[in-house]
Protein backbone atom coordinates (compact mmCIF):
# COMPACT_ATOMS: atom_id res chain seq x y z
CA UNK A 1 0.00 0.00 0.00
CA UNK A 2 1.54 3.31 -0.98
CA UNK A 3 1.63 6.33 1.32
CA UNK A 4 -1.43 7.99 -0.24
CA UNK A 5 -3.58 4.88 0.19
CA UNK A 6 -2.32 4.39 3.74
CA UNK A 7 -3.22 7.96 4.69
CA UNK A 8 -6.65 7.57 3.11
CA UNK A 9 -7.19 4.33 5.00
CA UNK A 10 -6.15 5.92 8.30
CA UNK A 11 -8.47 8.88 7.67
CA UNK A 12 -11.34 6.47 7.06
CA UNK A 13 -10.51 4.60 10.25
CA UNK A 14 -10.44 7.82 12.25
CA UNK A 15 -13.76 8.92 10.76
CA UNK A 16 -15.37 5.58 11.62
CA UNK A 17 -14.06 5.72 15.18
CA UNK A 18 -15.29 9.30 15.61
CA UNK A 19 -18.74 8.34 14.32
CA UNK A 20 -18.92 5.38 16.72
CA UNK A 21 -17.82 7.56 19.64
CA UNK A 22 -20.51 10.09 18.69
CA UNK A 23 -23.13 7.35 18.55
CA UNK A 24 -22.08 6.09 21.98
CA UNK A 25 -22.30 9.59 23.46
CA UNK A 26 -25.76 10.12 21.96
CA UNK A 27 -26.93 6.80 23.39
CA UNK A 28 -25.62 7.73 26.84
CA UNK A 29 -27.36 11.11 26.65
CA UNK A 30 -30.59 9.44 25.58
CA UNK A 31 -30.36 6.96 28.45
CA UNK A 32 -29.72 9.78 30.93
CA UNK A 33 -32.72 11.71 29.61
CA UNK A 34 -34.96 8.65 29.87
CA UNK A 35 -33.78 8.02 33.43
CA UNK A 36 -34.47 11.63 34.39
CA UNK A 37 -37.93 11.42 32.84
CA UNK A 38 -38.74 8.27 34.79
CA UNK A 39 -37.44 9.82 38.02
CA UNK A 40 -39.61 12.90 37.51
CA UNK A 41 -42.67 10.78 36.76
CA UNK A 42 -42.09 8.79 39.95
CA UNK A 43 -41.62 11.96 41.98
CA UNK A 44 -44.83 13.37 40.50
CA UNK A 45 -46.76 10.24 41.37
CA UNK A 46 -45.45 10.34 44.94
CA UNK A 47 -46.40 14.02 45.28
CA UNK A 48 -49.86 13.27 43.91
CA UNK A 49 -50.32 10.42 46.38
CA UNK A 50 -49.24 12.65 49.29
CA UNK A 51 -51.61 15.39 48.19
CA UNK A 52 -54.49 12.92 47.96
CA UNK A 53 -53.62 11.66 51.43
CA UNK A 54 -53.73 15.23 52.74
CA UNK A 55 -57.12 15.81 51.10
CA UNK A 56 -58.45 12.61 52.64
CA UNK A 57 -57.12 13.64 56.06
CA UNK A 58 -58.89 16.99 55.84
CA UNK A 59 -62.10 15.30 54.74
CA UNK A 60 -61.87 12.88 57.66
CA UNK A 61 -61.11 15.67 60.12
CA UNK A 62 -64.02 17.80 58.95
CA UNK A 63 -66.46 14.92 58.60
CA UNK A 64 -66.83 15.42 54.84
CA UNK A 65 -65.83 11.82 54.16
CA UNK A 66 -69.02 10.30 55.52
Amino acid sequence: MDNSNNMSYQAGEAKGQAQEKGNQMMEKASNAAQSAKESMQEAGQQAQAKAQGAVDSVKNATGMNK
